[in-house]
């Protein structure tokens, strides 16, 4: 399972012209799947994703000391299968690495749940459909989980 990781201040999902998700401050999470993936990397992934602390204290002074459940922040979470991609060979990518859209919705839609167990608002986009991401990144603050 990778995560790409980043504080907002906002992010939205929109398909076809559509806002479909919206959040304000908080963490954008894009999701790749592996066909590979457990339990025990979606336990550890939730908890990583809502204990990381990324977020200024109170007195904003730099040092990170929060975490988004600390904060109350939002998340939104979009699946992203061109995580797997692997660009090592020839001009166009492979995604042979990535989980298969029936294996891989059904993981990432229990990752959604961990999260959403957490009593935080948590929103997504649209498994397996063409979306434009909107992501005002705080910071910026962008990290690359992997499990």
């Amino acid at each position: 399972m990778r995560v790409v990781l980043q504080r907002v201040q906002s992010s939205a999902v929109a398909i076809e012209g559509k806002v479909v998700s919206k959040i304000g401050r908080g963490l954008n999470l894009l999701v790749g799947i592996a066909p590979t993936d457990t339990d025990a990397e979606l336990e550890w992934m939730s908890r990583k994703c809502l204990d990381l602390r990324l977020f200024p204290g109170e007195n904003n002074a730099g040092r990170w000391e929060k975490s988004v459940r600390d904060i109350q922040g939002e998340i939104l979470v979009v699946s992203q299968f061109t995580l797997y991609g692997d660009c090592r060979k020839g001009r166009r990518p492979s995604f042979s690495n990535s989980a298969s859209p029936e294996i891989a919705e059904k993981i990432y839609d229990r990752f959604v749940e961990k999260l959403r167990q957490s009593g935080l608002y948590v929103a997504t986009g649209q498994f397996g459909t063409m979306m434009d991401v909107a992501i005002a990144n705080d910071g910026p603050v962008t990290l690359i989980l992997e499990r």
